[in-house]
Order: C-alpha cells, then structure tokens, then sequence
C-alpha cells in the first residue's frame, strides 16, 4: 500500500491531496512533499490547492455547529475548542479592520497559524457567507501555493 502511495502518479497525487487538507500543515507540506515525491508539478500544485480547499466550506458553515456539539457531548473538549476560537479571535482583528483583503492576507502567509483552516475558522465565527468568503480563501491559497513553490523550487532564500 505504501508502495502504491509513493510509486505511482495516483498514489501520489492522493497523498499531497490529503496532506493538503490536513490542519496545521495543509498546502505548506502538501506541495513540497507531492513534488519531493516526484509528482509532475502541475499535479502536485492541483492535488495541493484542492486538497486546501476541500474542507473550507465545511468548516464555515458547519464549525459552530461542530463545537456547540462537542461542548455538549465532550465536556473535556471545552478547552482546546475555547482556545481554537480564542485563536481565530486574535486573528479576526485583521478582518476586521481590512474586510476581504485582511482575510486574503491572513490565509495566503504560509506560516504556521495562518491558512485555508484559520481563514475558514475566522469567516465562520464572523458570519461571513459562503459567496463572500471562499473565493477570497481560494486567492489566498493559490497565493500561498505560488510562495511555497518559488520556496520549494529555491527562487526564495533565507541566507
């Protein structure tokens, strides 16, 4: 199975799509691993920006829910969803203040802390409707996707 996942183009794709919708890490580990994989790079860019992508509309219109249910169910859960909203909450202020472009920037900044999820969590616990947030999500990530390529490529360097 292991062997599928990393020896074959579908296999790769597979991997980079599902590492992509992974919280934390998403499209900043999806695309240089597919492409690391040897993953032809416009696979790994589409594996990695969909696989980003595939959770935000969940998230917005289903993550309050999720929560008030957790809190219900899973009293335990209490502190760590108080914290992800506390979280989300520090980084609505750049919404806030900037509207759309602030959650553009909050989403396409590929730093831990930032990204498809934070962006989704912070539209959702700011009303946003779906029309006005997920494109905007959708540029962050593409903006996010051509930084870790020029990153992943060595166009940009730190030294």
């Amino acid at each position: 199975m292991i062997e599928w996942l990393t020896g074959t183009t579908l296999g790769k794709f597979i991997t980079t799509f599902f590492i992509s919708m992974v919280p934390v890490v998403e499209l900043r580990a999806g695309l240089p691993y597919g492409i690391a994989l040897g993953l032809d790079y416009p696979l790994a860019l589409i594996a990695a920006v969909v696989g980003n992508m595939v959770p935000v509309p969940f998230i917005i219109v289903y993550i309050r829910r999720i929560f008030a249910w957790l809190r219900r169910h899973w009293a335990k859960l209490d502190g760590l969803i108080t914290r992800l909203e506390k979280r989300a909450d520090g980084k609505s202020e750049t919404v806030i203040k900037y509207g759309s472009w602030g959650l553009l920037i909050l989403v396409a900044i590929p730093l831990p802390g930032t990204g498809a999820w934070t962006g989704a969590l912070v539209a959702a616990l700011l009303d946003m409707r779906l029309r006005r947030a997920v494109p905007v999500i959708f540029a962050g990530v593409c903006i996010a996707a051509a930084i870790m390529t020029a990153l992943t490529f060595g166009v940009i360097h730190f030294t």
